[in-house]
């Protein structure tokens, strides 16, 4: 039983007011810690910060801080959103159409309620935990058994959820309904891979910075393997292509086909799901982070494929159909894709595509190990844009299409010199000329997303804005050709074929001079500074009839207005208002302190509309007329200039053939900008890459530097050379401690080659390169739960596709191969693989490791046998230096020649503040097991007489210069010219040698061991 105290309404106020507050402190500890943070820095990007782990966590807090500030605005956000209020009635005729609603569990389905949208069921749940981190914004619909639950969106937050569904995640599809009670309608659908209907929300305040592309697969499996036949659509840029190739059991052609085209979705035949050949391939494009959506086998069809192409694809039919029949497979791989596009029920499609054969030969092939290994793209977990590659290289000035194509470029590095040359003279050109430089950026920001424009005038999706825009972008083509003229360098005659022809070409009164005139006959430019787009009233009898018919009605009610304001003594605009709405038209009105003045002529002369506190509306019948005479008028002004805007824009879609290319043309000269302005604005500028042959020529990068490491704030980059020479060091073994910067400097090589066959400049002070097919890269520990793959099994998997794929015109980077199993086993695995790329493969190579037994490949490279003396195996390490009184370890971070024969990964320990009890015990368990001797693996019988269980007897400092000097006499040895001597001088220089050696032992215990 109550009290009446607890009955009062003051404490039960406070009662509910307290347990409002004390739910949102369980909400916000809640949010405090979502599991979806990272506990560490992602692997991905470890290596850059492996040189300084302090900021590797501040990196980490500041991730976590602004995710929870993002997720506490979303949180927000939904406590302000509107409750779904729907009578029961309409619940029920919404929910019996719900249930009609097929069941797919990749679809996310909204449902637009004008002001805001709605998810229900299962897709409310999901909305609600993985974008508001709370159930709290789940509501209820319907009443017992059959009631739903529902999440309310609002219009910003639904752009929020629609860019993450179908531009970062590739698990869901999108689907919008528009309609009330039982009646809804499907409006909108996108998947990752077709987001045309939703380009409008993706990206009403933000540019494209990809196009994503769709790709079928039809693979055919034989014993000697399997032949896969390759679809593929791009829906932005209105491209179709064919491929067909042969492929590895882990199909390593499709995962660099994939990523090299940006596939975000990939069909294959449902069938295929039955089939155990098929599993490799589903995680290949698991790897890809590609959708996989799966269509009946019937689908893959080639019949009437011809005369489909022939009504999509610009031109004649004949290139059309010698370009299928060279193909087996993947012609019934386009049919499918032209059937889920849904392509031909769009007339707008029809003549507007190309059909392309894509080759995998035509650019460096990149798989998605390498991707991430390289950070070319960008990152969610990034915390700022110079982390990848991507976001240090776009320094494009239009809106979008330079972005586009960059990202483009970098999934498809070139291979043709010619090519890659030419991109190359353009940059230094921009690199050389500042002024030129400057002009051109300062020009191209104006120009707006031209490709994106013309597409939409293609579909007839545009309106005078998207006019006014192109309108825009075109004037400012004289003063880019004016800037490109004034250049008279090395490159000019280059300059005028590349850009200064075609911009002739497309600039003249046949093309875009006759579109410019077209649109400053047809808009009213006068009206753009108000921010309203109107066709011009000269430019139609039409129309100027009915612009003169509507001034004369606004000046007759103005001079009404005035007549008004006199007859009833009251100041005109002050007191008197005219106002115009769309619930009365054109009505006076006054204010309620106003209102008793005029009452009496008020309630005789007029009549009374709305009273309310800001005023009292009231007409009369002239008003009244003259009123409903103008909105008629605007009525047919409104349907003229509808009619007249969709006749310029048919006109306009004329010229979108010339806008494409033109877009493509300024576009290159964006993203070639953007390479020299980065080459140029370095604190340490870039320099220009010698190319040569992929059969020709080293790879040779003196001061070489990792573009994105330096470009952080609080890094002082210490630049290295690499050498890969052929039959000298074409594969280097690379060893050193823990955050010495073996990651960083195998990355960096990999990054200053994909840089140099973009067309960029890189950061060296000088380098050689030459061109490679493919750079695999095996680096960082992950696994895929989800696959059922250990970290280990992730790692020989990626492996396994090297030694599969690789040629000898590749370049491999292996970061600590064989660290996920036992010692022996890993090693094992490690000298196996390192054999089967040097005597195999022959790629040239950098393999990181701990391993300092396979330092030891060295030795037999110089000594015996000839096919490793071919290729040319070295030994690099990076340096450190230890304080022998106080054992402190510090980083020098230099590659040098020779090997290093310790981790100091207890020393590493210490730099973590281990307890020191722990790193004791460390120093003391390692001294029992630890046998540094490099002459352990060379001399095999020492080996078995000694054991692996010998205790070390020297100090690390006698142990570090002993083994420097050994090293030293082990390559005299090597470089002495043995086939030009004969015995009498082989001996006399090996005595000489020896000598040297053993004098020096006088003053190193670990040396005299041996003498």
């Amino acid at each position: 039983m109550l009290s009446n105290s607890d009955c009062s309404p003051t404490r039960r106020k406070k009662r509910e007011r307290k347990k409002e507050n004390g739910r949102r402190v369980e909400s916000t500890r809640t949010l405090e810690n979502p599991p979806v943070f990272p506990a560490t820095i992602s692997r991905g990007h470890s290596y850059i910060y492996s040189d300084a782990l302090s900021e590797g966590l501040q990196f980490n807090f500041f991730h976590r801080r602004t995710l929870i500030a993002a997720m506490n605005e979303n949180f927000e956000d939904q406590n302000k959103l509107p409750e779904l209020k729907l009578d029961a009635k309409q619940t029920q005729g919404f929910l019996s159409f719900f249930r009609t609603l097929p069941q797919e569990p990749r679809a996310i389905r909204f449902f637009d309620r004008r002001d805001y949208y709605t998810a229900h069921d299962e897709n409310a749940t999901f909305i609600a935990k993985t974008y508001y981190r709370t159930t709290t914004a789940l509501r209820q619909l319907g009443t017992g058994s059959a009631a739903i639950s529902c999440v309310s969106v609002s219009r910003n937050m639904f752009e929020t959820i629609a860019r993450d569904l179908l531009l970062e995640r590739t698990d869901h599809t999108l689907e919008l309904y528009e309609g009330s009670g039982s009646n809804w309608k499907l409006i909108k659908s996108g998947t990752p891979g077709n987001i045309g209907s939703f380009e409008d929300i993706l990206f009403a305040n933000s540019e494209m910075q990809d196009s994503p592309v769709v790709v079928a697969l039809l693979p055919n499996f034989r014993e000697n393997g399997c032949t896969i036949g390759l679809g593929f659509v791009d829906l932005t840029k209105r491209v179709l292509g064919l491929a067909e190739f042969l492929d590895d059991s882990h199909f390593t052609n499709v995962e660099s086909a994939l990523v090299a085209l940006g596939c975000k979705e990939c069909l294959l035949p449902i069938e295929s799901g039955k089939s155990n050949e098929y599993r490799a391939l589903y995680d290949a494009l698991t790897k890809c982070s590609v959708m996989l959506t799966e269509r009946k086998k019937s689908e893959f069809k080639i019949r009437d494929l011809v005369q489909d192409l022939s009504r999509l694809v610009k031109g004649s039919l004949e290139p059309v159909r010698d370009l299928v029949s060279g193909f087996e497979f993947a012609p019934g791989a386009l049919g499918a894709l032209l059937s889920y596009a849904e392509l031909l029920a769009d007339e707008s499609n029809y003549g507007n595509y190309t059909l392309q054969r894509y080759s995998l030969d035509s650019y460096m092939r990149l798989d998605s190990a390498a991707m991430r290994a390289l950070n070319v793209l960008e990152s969610k977990t990034d915390a700022n844009k110079n982390f990848s590659l991507f976001g240090l290289m776009n320094r494009t000035c239009t809106a979008g299409m330079g972005k586009r194509l960059l990202h483009m470029w970098l999934k498809q590095p070139l291979l043709d010199v010619k090519e890659i040359n030419s991109r190359l003279d353009v940059v230094q050109a921009f690199v050389e000329d500042t002024v030129l430089r400057q002009d051109l950026r300062q020009h191209l920001k104006r120009i707006a997303d031209i490709e994106r424009l013309a597409r939409n005038l293609e579909k007839r999706r545009a309106g005078l804005q998207h006019i006014v825009k192109l309108y825009q972008s075109s004037i400012r083509l004289p003063y880019i050709k004016s800037a490109l003229e004034k250049y008279d360098g090395e490159f000019s005659s280059m300059f005028k074929d590349r850009y200064l022809g075609p911009l002739e070409l497309w600039t003249d009164d046949d093309h875009l001079n006759k579109f410019i005139g077209l649109v400053e006959a047809s808009v009213d430019l006068d009206q753009l500074d108000n921010g309203e787009y109107m066709i011009s009233s000269s430019y139609d009898p039409m129309l100027a009839k009915l612009k003169e018919q509507q001034e004369s009605l606004e000046k007759q009610i103005h001079n009404l207005h005035c007549l008004t304001a006199n007859d009833l003594d009251l100041p005109i605009d002050k007191a008197l208002k005219l106002d115009k709405g769309t619930q009365f038209g054109h009505v006076f009105r006054i204010t309620k302190k106003e209102e008793p003045k005029i009452r009496k002529k008020l309630s005789t002369q007029f009549i009374v509309l709305e009273t309310r506190k800001d005023g009292v509306k009231f007409t009369n019948t002239k008003l009244k007329k003259l009123g409903d005479q103008y909105q008629q008028i605007l009525e047919e002004y409104k349907c003229c200039q509808k009619e007249l805007v969709n006749r310029v824009v048919q006109t306009a879609a004329s010229f979108s053939e010339v806008f494409e290319s033109l877009a493509g043309l300024l576009s290159e000269i964006d993203v070639l900008l953007g390479f020299a302005d980065l080459a140029s604005s370095c604190p340490t500028p870039y320099t220009r890459p010698d190319i040569t042959l992929s059969d020709e020529g080293d790879i040779v990068l003196e001061g070489s530097r990792h573009p994105c490491v330096e470009a952080q704030d609080w890094v002082n980059f210490i630049p290295n050379d690499c050498k890969l020479i052929r039959g000298k060091s074409w594969f280097q073994i690379i060893t050193g401690p823990n955050m010495g910067g073996k990651s960083t400097f195998i990355r960096q090589v990999g990054v200053n080659i994909l840089m140099a066959q973009v067309g960029s400049f890189v950061p060296c002070d000088k380098a050689s390169i030459s061109v490679r097919d493919c750079i695999f890269a095996r680096v960082g520990a992950g696994d895929c739960q989800l696959r059922g793959v250990s970290t280990f099994m992730q790692e020989m998997l990626e492996t396994a596709s090297i030694l599969k794929g690789a040629t000898d015109k590749s370049l491999i980077i292996i970061d600590e191969l064989g660290r996920g199993t036992s010692t022996y086993d890993g090693f094992g695995l490690a000298w196996a693989i390192c054999e089967h790329i040097v005597e195999v493969i022959r790629a040239p190579t950098l393999f990181a490791t701990h391993f300092h037994e396979l330092t030891a490949l060295a030795l037999e490279n110089a000594s015996e046998d000839l096919q490793k003396q071919i290729v040319g195996v070295a030994n690099y390490h990076v340096s450190a230096h230890i304080d022998s009184s106080t054992r402190k370890l510090t980083m020098l971070y230099k590659v040098e020649p020779g090997a290093c024969d310790q981790s100091f990964g207890i020393h590493v320990a210490e730099f973590a503040n281990f307890p020191e009890s722990v790193v004791a015990l460390a120093r003391e368990k390692a001294a029992e097991l630890e046998d540094f001797s490099p002459s352990a693996i060379c001399i095999n019988d020492a080996a078995k007489e000694v054991g692996f269980k010998r205790k070390r007897v020297f100090e690390l400092d006698e142990m570090s210069k002993g083994t420097s000097r050994a090293r030293q006499f082990l390559e005299a040895f090597v470089d002495l010219p043995l086939e030009k001597m004969d015995k009498m001088q082989a001996l006399q220089e090996v005595k000489k040698l020896k000598d040297d050696l053993e004098k020096d032992a006088e003053n190193c215990r670990w040396l005299q061991q041996f003498f």
